[in-house]
């Protein structure tokens, strides 16, 4: 299974769902940015990931 990242067009927030689960808003599909050593959004990521591992 291929995990994709949304944002909440409405909120600016980041999931991992198909609707917002803060305002249930739309989501666009946000691709992966281009590799850097110093990878500012890793945070977000293994944030997202461990919230999707907890709905399994």
């Amino acid at each position: 299974m291929k995990m994709k990242m949304h944002k909440c067009r409405s909120c600016d927030e980041y999931t991992l769902q198909n609707k917002c689960p803060y305002c249930e808003g739309d989501l666009g599909v946000i691709y992966p940015p281009k590799y850097s050593p110093t990878d500012k959004y890793g945070k977000y990521r293994r944030l997202l990931k461990k919230q999707m591992l907890k709905t399994k």
